[in-house]
């Protein structure tokens, strides 16, 4: 991996055919784009869905969910911008596979904001909040900068999925089965597709200065807005407050393995010089889901719209 400000594209080098140097980390990462749909499985969708009907957990999976469907798009338009500069054909596919799966997960997501939106949650504001502020960094803020807060984006989407993978109490917060198998199928493609942005980055010149900064600027605000948001929304619905123990409710999320601090180490392990997303090797953890999910008797096969691409 880079150790220094000097990426791919500045210091020129030959694969051992003779040609350009490699731009994808793996060459053999495949990226599949799985049409697939979950609607059917969220129609019966209750206010407070999370495991004991923990009022806490459930806004915080809406949350989480709200900021999806404009983060998605704001990740593949931020890749896309430089798609014409990926000159590697394994890159090249690994960013048409990155961008289906993105597209998938910000239209399976909306569909969830509006279940959500249904039974109480305000999503839409979520969402809305989520667009213009994102709206605005694309016009305003230099390409390449944008392309390092999605390189950084997705180290929290992949530090969360990892977690979400491996960690059985983590995934039974989720309680109603049709949004945990969406968070889980959702987990493991950013799980599949973790190092493409962070690769397309690297490949165009992206600085070792700037990649760090944006993160340190990106991780205390994301985290702070989240839990603020959290907050906010508990405390601003009369069922929560009608069902009690708030106190009890907010306590089981602190002791959660989603607030820990091994995560917040791995968040952090961005800073490190060096860095790259497959340092943490997660190719069996994904194999594992992939056969559980989509193998011979996949636990989410009937929910495929047809054959994946």
């Amino acid at each position: 991996m880079p150790t220094s400000d000097v990426t791919p594209l500045e210091r020129p080098a030959t694969a051992p055919s003779g040609g350009p140097a490699r731009q994808s980390s793996d060459p053999t990462r495949q990226i599949p784009t799985r049409r697939i749909s979950f609607e059917e499985s969220l129609v019966d969708l209750p206010k407070f869905f999370a495991a004991d009907n923990n009022p806490v957990h459930s806004h915080f999976a809406a949350s989480l969910s709200s900021s999806f469907p404009d983060g998605e798009d704001f990740f593949v338009r931020s890749v896309r911008h430089y798609r014409d500069r990926i000159t590697d054909p394994d890159l090249k596919k690994q960013v048409s596979g990155f961008i289906g799966q993105e597209s998938v997960h910000g239209r399976e997501h909306r569909y969830f904001n509006r279940r959500l939106d249904e039974v109480g949650y305000n999503t839409r504001f979520g969402e809305k909040m989520t667009k213009r502020g994102l709206e605005l960094r694309t016009r305003f803020a230099p390409a390449k900068a944008n392309l390092a807060a999605t390189a950084a984006l997705e180290h929290f989407t992949a530090t969360l999925a990892e977690l979400l993978l491996s960690n059985e109490e983590a995934r039974a917060m989720f309680g109603h089965d049709g949004v945990r198998d969406l968070f889980v199928w959702h987990a493991l493609e950013e799980s599949e597709h973790k190092a493409v942005a962070f690769d397309v980055y690297r490949a165009v010149g992206g600085s070792e200065r700037m990649r760090v900064y944006t993160m340190k600027f990106i991780r205390s605000g994301l985290i702070a807005t989240l839990a603020i948001d959290v907050v906010i929304s508990v405390l601003l619905d009369r069922e929560a407050r009608r069902q009690g123990n708030l106190r009890k409710h907010f306590k089981a999320f602190r002791d959660s393995p989603m607030v820990t601090r091994e995560l917040w180490d791995r968040l952090r392990d961005y800073d490190r010089p060096g860095f790259h997303p497959d340092d943490r090797d997660t190719t069996a953890l994904e194999q594992e889901w992939r056969d559980r999910l989509f193998g011979d008797q996949g636990e989410l096969n009937d929910n495929l719209l047809k054959a994946s691409a």
